[in-house]
């Protein structure tokens, strides 16, 4: 394996490879998850280990399958070239659930297992008699482990690919759990013939049919051992990729120190283990490094629309997200959509990520994991809020921050009036108090970038939005009509004391501009602004 292949002036990044054959015997970078691997296929039989997707989960069950068949060639120079001292070729099953789509009817899932099943029968042969997935299934792994007198390994990526895909189709939903349930069957009914099994998933469905008689599962998925089996670690990063982020560095004028800190502040953050090391985004990280621009990778790959439907309809707070929201550790893995609890699935999707964690009461605090994810998860509530977003929308971000660093207050409220104003109905007949347009405002304005702040706590209140610029603070305070006055804006300003930290902060020569906004109930828009003294 060389590492050294450079190629204008990078070296061989494998953006979208997920095969460990192809990285280790081509000339592509590779971050060693061998040792971790080892523990893995040592360690308990059935396992399940859930991660967002496009984080190695698919490479980690090739570099798997590569070591139970025993391809001692492809490790070489590899943490479990040393690890292992006795190689030992075992049958292995994969089930790709990837590659195909699931969302038009039940015949699609049934298509794929029967072509996977079919592949391995005409390779171990045929039982006539098995006439349901799990049969065939639970025949092929007994006939294969008798051929071979080693038992079978079983790796299933992305399992739950099907139900994700059919979650707004509840009927199709259950048949694909009534078919997902008889195929996993064999993880119980074999398991004198199985040496070892893995499904990854982006979540666990612990609570549905799908895994009520696994219990047999070893979940993996917050164990301190493997929380970076996937992703990339801060040693990993400034290990594997030195001359990448020294390249990067150069060419965005920073030094290599204020490079490493951009990229932690845009890309790493992910928790999987509160007290564990995080891990940066594999994809975001290996593509800014390829292709030396700092950009939304993953969040570009896809986006949550049902999630954020789901947050807008059950009137979650996202502002919460910044200073955490807390969920117990039983329900961090149960997600169940009829429970009208997102929290978990945004877990487990990766646009939350464990900020801290009381061991008294078993109970996690969620959060951002870094300003990729923020960005993008903000950027799709907009979208959703203004039916203008989805076009222009980067130019209408910019405006607005045009606006205030000219101070051109005028423009800034036309235009946020206007944006207002183009809020679908059903948007706007959730706009029912001052919290409602804090929300909205705050989803606008940390577009700009990370200048907002909101309800920010002075010695004796908090301010609604503080938005801090080189020459420029704007402080905000929001009234409704039917609960205060312009005049009491910004008399609570004063009173409270929200500017006093800007006024008493040593060399802050930053102009102070204090302003007091009502909104009309009834109009769903701005009744009024003004600008203190």
């Amino acid at each position: 394996m060389n590492n050294d292949y450079r190629t204008g002036g990078r070296r061989k990044m494998p953006i979208g490879i997920q095969s460990f054959d192809k990285i280790v015997s081509g000339e592509w970078v590779y971050v060693d998850k061998t040792a971790l691997v080892y523990a893995l296929a040592n360690d308990a039989t059935h396992n399940f280990l859930s991660r967002p997707r496009r984080f190695g989960k698919s490479l980690l069950i090739s570099t798997l399958a590569a070591y139970f068949r025993a391809d001692k060639e492809l490790f070489k120079g590899l943490a479990l070239e040393k690890l292992e001292t006795e190689w030992v070729e075992y049958p292995v099953f994969i089930f790709d659930f990837v590659a195909d789509t699931y969302d038009e009817n039940i015949t699609q899932l049934q298509g794929f297992l029967n072509h996977k099943l079919s592949n391995l029968e005409r390779e171990w042969g045929k039982d006539e008699t098995e006439d349901s997935f799990g049969a065939r299934f639970t025949g092929l792994v007994k006939r294969a482990a008798e051929k071979t007198g080693k038992n079978v390994v079983i790796l299933i990526d992305e399992y739950d690919r099907a139900l994700t895909q059919t979650m707004e189709n509840p009927e199709l939903n259950q048949q694909v759990k009534a078919t997902l349930k008889g195929f996993f069957s064999v993880l119980k009914g074999s398991d004198q013939n199985i040496r070892f099994s893995l499904l990854t998933g982006v979540t666990k469905f612990s609570k549905v049919s799908v895994f009520s008689d696994l219990n047999q599962l070893c979940d993996i998925s917050l164990d301190a051992k493997y929380t970076t089996i996937c992703g990339i670690t801060q040693e990993e990063l400034e290990t594997n990729f030195a001359p990448e982020i020294e390249t990067l560095a150069a060419e965005t004028g920073r030094s290599r120190v204020e490079m490493i800190e951009k990229l932690k502040d845009e890309y790493n953050g992910y928790y999987f283990y509160y007290g564990g090391p995080s891990v940066y985004n594999p994809f975001s990280t290996v593509n800014v490094l390829s292709k030396g621009r700092l950009s939304d990778y993953w969040y570009e790959t896809g986006t949550p629309t049902f999630l954020v439907e789901e947050l807008l309809q059950n009137k979650f707070d996202i502002i919460d997200f910044e200073k955490g929201v807390t969920i117990s550790a039983a329900g961090i893995n149960d997600y169940r959509r009829e429970a009208g609890n997102p929290i978990p699935l945004l877990f487990q999707t990766g646009y939350l990520t464990i900020k801290k964690y009381n061991s008294q009461f078993d109970l996690y605090t969620l959060g951002f994991p870094n300003g990729e994810v923020k960005r993008g998860f903000l950027n799709s509530l907009l979208q959703s809020y203004s039916v203008q977003a989805g076009s222009g929308s980067t130019y209408s971000y910019a405006q607005f921050g045009t606006d205030l660093l000219e101070g051109n207050l005028e423009n800034f409220f036309n235009r946020l009036t206007s944006f207002f104003a183009a809020l679908p109905y059903d948007l706007h007949s959730n706009l029912h108090n001052e919290r409602d347009y804090e929300y909205a405002f705050y989803v606008l304005m940390t577009l700009l970038g990370e200048l907002t702040f909101t309800e920010v706590h002075g010695n004796i209140g908090r301010a609604d939005a503080i938005i801090k610029l080189d020459e420029r603070v704007y402080i905000f305070e929001f009234k409704v009509a039917s609960g205060g006055t312009v005049e009491e804006a910004l008399t609570q300003i004063e009173e409270k004391g929200y500017a006093k930290p800007f006024e008493t902060a040593p060399n802050d020569k930053r102009e102070i501009i204090k302003i007091g906004v009502v909104f009309d109930t009834e109009k769903r828009n701005i009744k009024e602004w003004r600008r203190g003294e």
